[in-house]
């Protein structure tokens, strides 16, 4: 129990329960294989390419006229056409290994509703609506914001799920590789959901090949930095990603951290206030440029302020990869600096185009 002088110290004191409801465990009526998960997943992001294919074919039969409405609609899937999509290949891929046997997940949960899932479904949500006004501002199909949202979805949480376990706990799930798909323990890294939101985007862009790949980035920061607002938030109600011990009159005590409490750096809190503040800055930038930014640009702007930031609130946090004791970086330090070179690479080679123009 934390003494009286830490309620007398004057320092904002951190107790909430990070729980808004617990449903308990489910059991599955059926097994879910888990390299059949991997088989739908695929499959998903395979089928925007082979149905272009498979239309390309039918439109060759097609009257001219048939054929230019096709041309017009073609890969514009809605959201709710992309969901059944998804479930249809889920459904192929757990069919594959139904004779074949593979490792199941057989029981689901202990579901909870906690406060970082759902900030991490607002953010998605309020990011999607913010895309649909993106797109419409420039004059495209806002239904190609829908099939985007699956494919941003989809790349944020295999890609921070999978940054998590191979930079920061690759020894235990190498050993417990069953666990990765365990998204509902916790473990996702801003990093890798950076990656995966990438490479969704390239691979929305091979069913959209009238849209440019930096086009898309740089509308996507705008709701991409708001989100991350909200799951440092979700960081804060869950206790985690916390900071070093610290005297600084803002320091919080967190009283579900194992160790004795003391005030720390709230550096979640840190983030998110620097991702509110780039949210803005992007907007600023966003309309000084009439809605139309030079390709590239807010991009190159996004990972320079972002990761840069991150690179120093990180000599205030708790490492989160241990085998790094010792180093001179941090592991969340090595993984910014890449990003941080991109965007300066991006803004210069951008740069340098405009004045050859």
């Amino acid at each position: 129990m934390p003494s009286h002088s830490i309620y007398e110290s004057g320092y904002f004191i951190w107790d909430g329960d990070p729980i808004i409801v617990n449903f308990g465990e489910f059991s599955l009526p059926v097994g879910l294989s888990i390299p059949g998960l991997i088989v739908g997943i695929i499959l998903f992001l395979a089928s925007p390419s082979l149905l272009s294919r498979f239309k390309g074919q039918e439109d060759k039969k097609e009257p001219r006229k048939r054929k230019k409405k096709v041309e017009e609609t073609e890969g514009h899937l809605t959201f709710w056409q992309s969901a059944g999509l998804f479930a249809g290949s889920m459904a192929v891929g757990q069919l594959l290994f139904l004779i074949i046997p593979s490792p199941t997940i057989d029981t689901i949960g202990p579901v909870m509703v906690r406060w970082y899932s759902a900030l991490f479904t607002a953010a998605f949500l309020i990011g999607y609506f913010i895309g649909r006004k993106l797109f419409k501002d420039a004059g495209k199909d806002v239904l190609l914001a829908d099939k985007l949202l699956i494919y941003i979805a989809l790349g944020t949480i295999i890609g921070a799920r999978l940054g998590h376990v191979i930079f920061y706990d690759f020894n235990y799930y190498i050993q417990n590789i069953h666990e990765v798909l365990f998204v509902w323990q916790g473990g996702l890294a801003s990093h890798g959901a950076t990656v995966g939101i990438l490479l969704s985007i390239w691979l929305f862009m091979r069913s959209e090949p009238g849209i440019r790949f930096f086009w898309i980035t740089d509308r996507l920061t705008i709701p991409v930095i708001l989100g991350g607002a909200f799951i440092r938030l979700g960081n804060f109600f869950n206790s985690e990603i916390y900071g070093l011990p610290t005297e600084v009159p803002w320091a919080v005590v967190f009283l579900a951290i194992p160790e004795q409490p003391i005030p720390r750096h709230p550096t979640m809190l840190y983030e998110a206030v620097i991702c509110i503040l780039i949210f803005a800055a992007l907007i600023i930038l966003y309309r000084y440029y009439s809605k139309n930014p030079p390709e590239g640009f807010l991009t190159g702007f996004f990972m320079i302020t972002l990761f840069s930031s991150r690179f120093f609130i990180e000599y205030t946090k708790v490492e989160q990869a241990a085998f790094t004791e010792g180093w001179i970086f941090g592991m969340g330090q090595l993984l910014s600096i890449p990003f941080i070179l991109f965007g300066i690479w991006l803004l210069y080679k951008k740069n340098q185009r405009s004045h050859s123009l």
